[in-house]
């Protein structure tokens, strides 16, 4: 028993026990630091296959090295963001210059491939990144503050259902009806078009999370009181009227002179 006692204060032992820390240490560093390394890596080979992508489909309009020209904007700051909504809705790359670009049906990339060219224009200048998916489900979001927020801040150009309507100069407000909320929100903080920005001292990621929650509840109703007419309010409600019930009215008016003749 006092050999074993002996032992365990032998001085080897404490040397031992270093060691040992030291192997586990090790282990540990190199089970963990690769990982690190490994995201690195693959950040710059997204930067760098986001740069090809970038010259082969932009760069005849935007610059070679995103500098802008005559056709295009200058991309540095404009942030991931405004890459993944305008590649992410089909809008770019345009297949010829116009005011503005719509929105496609189809879009020519994959997200792997928007994402690395997102990349590569946010790896030129500071910018808005991509939103984190909490605040762009409309999950848990306030449906009635969302609707007054966009009564407030949106209605006045897309309509009040998120129709959409008409601008100056050939442009328009696109309709929001059933569109994806990581792009709503995206356009949010990067304004296209003639879209005013809306970053997050005006409004919070949370407020723009109930936006978005109102207008995917939008999306879900349905129209109950007859013909929708597009929910483009007065002007179409008017026009059916002056078209449809006028002529019905002429109409009536010609039958009941022939009939009294």
């Amino acid at each position: 028993m006092n050999a074993l006692a002996a032992r365990r204060r032998h001085p080897a032992a404490i040397a031992l026990l270093l060691l040992l820390g030291l192997i586990l240490t090790g282990v540990a560093y190199s089970t963990f630091a690769p990982k690190q390394a490994d995201a690195a890596t693959a950040a710059a080979s997204s930067v760098e296959e986001g740069k090809k992508l970038f010259l082969a489909n932009c760069a005849t309009c935007h610059g070679l090295q995103a500098q802008g020209t005559k056709a295009g904007p200058a991309l540095p700051g404009v942030g991931a963001a405004a890459v993944d909504f305008q590649m992410g809705t089909g809008r770019m790359p345009m297949a010829a210059p116009n005011v503005q670009a719509p929105r496609a049906d189809e879009v020519r990339f994959t997200q792997e491939q928007i994402s690395a060219v997102a990349a590569y224009i946010a790896s030129l200048a500071p910018g808005p990144a991509v939103p984190d998916a909490e605040y762009t489900t409309g999950e848990g979001g306030d449906v009635a503050l969302g609707a007054e927020l966009f009564r407030v801040n949106c209605a006045m150009c897309h309509n009040f259902a998120g129709s959409g309507g008409a601008l100056t100069r050939g442009k328009y407000a696109p309709a929001l009806r059933d569109i994806e909320g990581k792009h709503i929100y995206e356009a949010m903080v990067t304004g296209p078009q003639s879209m005013p920005v809306f970053n997050d001292d005006n409004i919070s990621p949370e407020a723009k999370n109930d936006i978005v929650a109102y207008l995917h509840e939008v999306d879900k109703q349905e129209n109950v009181g007859g013909m929708a007419l597009g929910n483009l309010g007065p002007v179409s409600e008017g026009l059916f009227v002056w078209i449809f019930g006028l002529g019905i009215m002429v109409g009536f008016a010609v039958w009941l002179g022939r009939k009294a003749a």
